[in-house]
């Protein structure tokens, strides 16, 4: 059979396949590293020497660790005072990333071993292993630093090593560079020598860093660069924010104040000590993610740690604080104790985002963001695990290049949705016990999903595993049919799979999960009921008022009939619903609609009757929603589409204009966020008083008085300066992303581009990604804005299509941006001969490393296009009503 070539294949390559992974056999055990790098900048290369201390665990006459693009110069292999082989036969395998060192004597069970290697490795600019990172300085001379990027699998493209994360060890670390570079990695300085660098023949020092615990490869860091720093004393431990010369180092600050509370929260709420003797957080101009969380080195792009309260709005902000505490809570949970393979990334990252939630509440109250939660992180991770191409939480990962694909709205969202489902049944208290008794006991070493259940199982009394493996081992999630019984006071609640695509198959719908249905009625919440069946029957004690999934922490979509939601309208008019309840329920229609369970028209009516609402939240979901129809309905008749555009506009202008676009001293954070997107949504939608006060501001703005756009705003009136303006505004926008010194200020500008829509500056648009001045980890930015009008959508396909050889060189397969770029880049289609277009294009080509995202992209469509099947005359004729009603006023 074909798969039993494939695993020989694999194994002559020196992997072990028995437990259904690619993994490095188990014949010696690396216990520590020791790793020395002398990066050259002139020549982008650096040299390498790693010695590793090795445990024997079998009779051994080979060794297999992981290597990529690495130039191998010596290998020697030692036991004890004994030279094992000096020279070694070497082969490489190159579709496992593994080379096989074989010799002739054997290294015996039980006995100690060294391995030493001398290579040369590219400082690449690929954002992964040891790269390249560059940026301009004042003068306008080029900068650059060295730094690392080793999660998923990179750490075999800085250095040869066994590149799993069960396969923890101690690491040293030294780095050889030019005096007055700052260099840094995990721990801290042991000590700083001089040396005469054979290399370069100039006099360098050398820095060496104290031993590491044991740690996996990902988690590995170290940065050669010209930096500047700032520190605090408010915590046990130093703290200090990095960031090139070009950025201005105080901008750190609210980062590093953030950290100093973060941790010393974390540590009492973790009953754990930070086990390292520092921590550094350094902003990188090259970032290919957010942030990564290496031990006791946390990296970020720049715009994600450095914050200017003057030049920047509160919803970014609110974005540091949400990075910076997602990647202090790995500290933890990822660092101190780690997942044992790739398919349980949704420990790290779902555990990572919802403490990051949890302390943002409890440092930022005011900023409500578990209402917050409800319209983000819960919406992203029902709206991508609506579809066919999505994944269970816990996903067999078999391949390296399989695991850059599973950092998405999974792992990340719907983990920490789980958490926070099951933080709700537990209660809080009792849930970060069992957290407590999870790091404690399994600290320094790895585990599986099953041992944090254990741990919560042990704190709680209650058999967690039974409940929550359907949750986590699963793809998908229900909808929850309520019917309603007035002689009984009773309601039918039934489960079923829930798919955008309306297409659910018989055999796709077998899984019953563990429903907590939250009944919320006038005598208040009832958390005791759960489904656990595919049907069953609930008491309520007046079905007058009730709704299910109260304050929207459970993982489902409820429908109800149409008379309900015209109540639970009126509920919400009466003050009877939460702000979570309200906005939640207008994400479930909206969603419901698209699938096939309501009419567009029903949701459209629904959305109406929410014009008196205050709470900002809710008016986010509100316009999102709306959103989603006109994205649907994007190349649809010309009139229909006008009129969602009016409606959207009926609907914002008068809260709008109520609230104004001035902001006050006394504008609190969320006020300042609602401010400026119903002046957004507003102004997109053609509200001419607020298309005037946008031109107004833009072109002071153009004459050199950057404060006239406030920073809330900044994206809505370049925005609304780009789809009413021309190349004039274009090139102000245009410049002012060249120009501008606030990365912030410079990302929105990039963003904004895309919505010009004449022929000439869509394609001036899609010269940027590979026009030299826009940085590899932002080629996606200029892009994203075109799929707002159809001229762009279709614009950007023909792009992918024509530069795809250059796509596919510039951003290798295993790496996330090529699956980033194809997603952008197709899923905006509608229809049937759309998706045909699409799939006739990649019949035949490589689709590895980006299939998930071309999968989904694929379903995406055939949602929308079976929603336009649908609901295409639903929505005419209701635009028309619509028409006739505002003519009869």
């Amino acid at each position: 059979m074909c798969k039993l070539r494939g695993e020989r294949d694999l194994a002559e390559g020196g992997l072990d396949v028995t437990k259904g992974r690619e993994i490095l056999p188990a014949n010696v055990i690396a216990k520590h590293y020791d790793l020395t790098l002398e990066p050259d900048f002139k020549k982008l290369t650096y040299e390498g020497t790693v010695v590793i201390d090795l445990e024997v665990a079998e009779d051994s006459e080979s060794i297999s660790l992981n290597t990529l693009e690495l130039d191998i110069h010596s290998t020697k292999v030692l036991s004890g005072e004994t030279t094992i082989s000096s020279s070694p036969e070497l082969s490489y395998h190159e579709a496992t990333q593994t080379t096989k060192i074989a010799f002739d004597k054997q290294l015996s069970k039980g006995s100690k071993a060294q391995l030493e290697m001398k290579f040369t490795g590219q400082l690449n600019d690929k954002m992964a292993g040891f790269y390249r990172s560059t940026y301009k300085n004042t003068d306008g001379s080029e900068g650059v630093l060295a730094t690392t990027q080793m999660e998923a699998t990179d750490a075999r493209r800085a250095f040869p090593c066994f590149d799993e994360p069960s396969l923890k060890a101690e690491f040293t670390i030294t780095l050889i560079a030019d005096k007055h570079l700052t260099c840094l990695s995990n721990m801290d300085v042991a000590s700083e020598t001089e040396i005469h660098s054979e290399m370069s023949g100039a006099t360098k020092k050398v820095v060496k860093f104290n031993k590491s615990p044991p740690m996996s490869t990902y988690l590995l860091a170290f940065i050669v660069g010209e930096l500047n720093y700032i520190e605090t004393d408010k915590f046990r431990l130093p703290i200090r924010v990095y960031a090139p010369p070009n950025q201005e180092i105080e901008h750190g600050q609210f980062s590093l104040e953030l950290a100093a509370r973060t941790l010393e929260f974390y540590e009492k709420t973790f009953d754990s000590a930070f086990p390292l003797p520092k921590m550094d957080m350094v902003a990188i101009p090259d970032f290919a993610a957010g942030a990564m969380e290496n031990w006791g080195l946390i990296t970020y792009r720049v715009v994600d740690i450095l914050f200017d309260e003057k030049t920047s709005g509160a919803s970014v902000k609110e974005r540091v604080a949400e990075v910076v505490q997602h990647e202090l809570a790995h500290q933890w949970f990822g660092n101190l104790v780690t997942m044992d393979f790739w398919d349980g990334l949704w420990l790290n990252e779902g555990f990572a985002t919802w403490m990051s939630w949890y302390s943002c509440n409890i440092f930022y109250p005011e900023w409500k963001v578990w209402q917050s939660y409800v319209i983000d992180t819960l919406q992203g991770a029902l709206s991508l695990d609506s579809l066919r191409s999505s994944h269970p939480i816990e996903v067999p990962v078999k391949r390296a290049d399989e695991v850059n694909q599973i950092f998405d709205a999974i792992s990340y969202s719907k983990g920490s949705c789980v958490l926070r489902m099951i933080s709700k049944y537990l209660g809080e208290d009792i849930f970060m016990e069992g957290i407590r008794r999870y790091l404690k006991k399994h600290a320094y070493g790895n585990t599986q999903t099953t041992d944090l259940w254990a741990a919560l199982s042990d704190a709680s009394g209650k058999d967690v595993s039974s409940v929550m493996d359907i949750w986590t081992k699963h793809v998908g999630y229900p909808v929850i049919t309520v019917t309603e019984n007035e002689s009984e006071k009773s309601i039918n609640v039934k489960q079923n799979r829930l798919l955008r695509t309306a297409d659910v198959k018989p055999e796709e719908d077998t899984v019953l999960y563990p429903v907590f249905l939250g009944l919320r009625t006038k005598d208040g919440v009832d958390e005791s009921l759960v489904l656990s069946k595919r049907e069953e029957n609930f008491k309520v004690p007046d079905l007058d008022f009730f709704k299910l999934n109260a304050d929207h922490s459970g993982i489902y979509r409820t429908s109800y009939t149409p008379v309900r939601l015209e109540k639970l309208g009126k509920a919400a008019r009466d003050g009877l619903l939460s702000v979570e309840d309200r906005a939640g329920m207008l994400a479930d229609a909206g969603a419901l609609a698209a699938s096939g369970y309501q009419k567009t028209s029903g949701v459209l009516n629904l959305l109406k009757g929410f014009d008196g609402e205050k709470e900002f939240v809710v008016w986010n979901e509100l316009i999102s929603r709306l959103g989603a129809i006109q994205s649907a309905w994007i190349f649809e008749d010309q009139k229909v589409r006008d009129a969602l555009e009016t409606f959207q506009r009926d609907l914002v202008s008068e809260k709008a204009h109520e609230k104004g676009w001035e902001f006050k001293e006394g504008d609190d954070h969320v006020e300042q966020q609602f401010k400026g997107m119903l002046f957004g949504a507003a102004g997109m939608s053609g509200d001419k008083t607020v298309i005037e006060a946008a031109k107004d501001m833009f072109a002071k703005f153009s004459k050199g008085d950057k404060s006239a756009i406030h920073p809330n705003i900044r994206g809505s009136v370049f925005g609304m300066a780009l789809k009413y303006g021309g190349k004039e505004e274009y090139d102000v926008i245009l410049d002012t992303y060249r120009n501008s010194k606030n990365s912030d200020e410079c990302n929105t500008a990039l963003r904004s581009l895309g919505r010009a829509r004449s022929p000439e500056l869509i394609k001036k648009t899609l010269t940027l990604p590979f026009g030299g001045e826009v940085k590899e980890q932002d080629v996606y930015l200029p892009l994203a804005a075109l799929r707002t009008h159809p001229e762009g959508i279709e614009q950007l396909y023909g792009w992918m299509t024509d530069n795809w050889e250059e796509l596919t060189k510039k951003f290798p397969a295993g790496l996330s941006m090529l699956g980033t770029i194809v997603s952008i880049c197709t899923s905006s289609f509608t229809s049937q001969a759309a998706l045909d277009r699409i799939q006739a294009f990649f019949t035949d080509k490589n689709t590895k490393g980006f299939d998930q995202s071309l999968a989904q992209s694929s379903d995406a469509i055939r949602a929308k296009s079976a929603w336009l099947a649908r609901d295409r005359d639903d929505v005419k004729d209701w635009a028309y009503k619509a028409k006739t009603i505002k003519a009869e006023l």
